[in-house]
């Protein structure tokens, strides 16, 4: 997740309040706001495209994240269902695989590959490395081989009906790394979502998606998802000391092609 973080206004939180009439309203107006911002910055769906923002709406988006992700998952499935009287189904995954890059913008990829250019320096060297916009070498190779890695679960994948869960799962886990893990930037796109995000915000997001989990049964996956970002949270904390908006984009993209490995060996719920 490395794209730029957007102007902020600096209206204070008095100031809207007064706009927006009573606190209830204050705060479903800062809600919408921020599913609004997390659709805008996670995905190229031409809907709720902010262009000014203010402080205050920054950990709501965070608090979206995993619902953003199975709205994408939702949207990839029915384009899948409509799709398959038409086409061949390898072919149509594919299309699907494409629409997946496509629809996300490549966002959390161009983390992955800035993560792993990272990874090739120094450990003093690396956070300039990553935040330098230009794509070394090494993150381009790991980039294209991934992709491959991808493409070639998705091909094979059977249970598309569980892409919702797997989308979600991955950027619950970056809701999770945001929350808990220390962010090693004292200024970047998730600097203010991190001082923004609250508790309250992190248990209503916990509660989407356990019950997503409880009605599709996907118990295992979530395991998987939570030991995934374990492994990913002890090695850059020893490496690094913490996380970044690009290794929150590395840890989405290592999630969700765990979790269609899993999904191929047989575990689904």
């Amino acid at each position: 997740m490395s794209k730029e973080q957007p102007d902020i206004q600096n209206s204070s939180e008095g100031e809207l309040r007064s706009k927006r009439g009573s606190p209830g309203g204050f705060i479903i107006h800062h809600f919408i706001m921020g599913i609004a911002l997390a659709i805008s910055m996670m995905t190229t769906l031409p809907f709720f495209k902010i262009h000014d923002f203010f402080k205050g709406i920054n950990g709501y988006a965070v608090m979206s994240y995993p619902l953003v992700g199975a709205l994408l998952g939702a949207l990839l499935w029915l384009i899948y269902t409509l799709l398959l009287p038409l086409f061949p189904e390898a072919h149509l995954h594919i299309i699907l695989f494409v629409l997946w890059v496509v629809l996300t913008g490549a966002l959390h990829l161009d983390g992955f590959s800035d993560t792993v250019d990272g990874l090739f320096v120094p450990k003093e060297r690396a956070e300039a490395v990553m935040k330098d916009p230009h794509a070394g070498g090494m993150g381009m190779i790991f980039s294209i081989t991934f992709l491959i890695f991808k493409a070639s679960s998705l091909w094979f994948l059977d249970a598309i009906y569980l892409l919702p869960v797997i989308l979600m799962l991955s950027r619950y886990n970056a809701v999770l790394a945001i929350y808990f893990f220390p962010y090693i930037r004292k200024e970047g796109m998730s600097t203010l979502a991190k001082q923004e995000f609250t508790q309250k915000q992190l248990l209503l997001s916990s509660l989407f998606v356990l019950s997503v989990v409880l009605f599709t049964k996907s118990w295992l996956l979530l395991a998987f998802s939570l030991l995934t970002l374990l492994l990913v949270k002890r090695f850059f904390i020893k490496r690094l000391g913490g996380f970044s908006g690009d290794i929150y984009g590395f840890l989405i993209e290592i999630t969700e092609l765990v979790l269609l490995n899993i999904l191929l060996i047989g575990v689904s719920a």
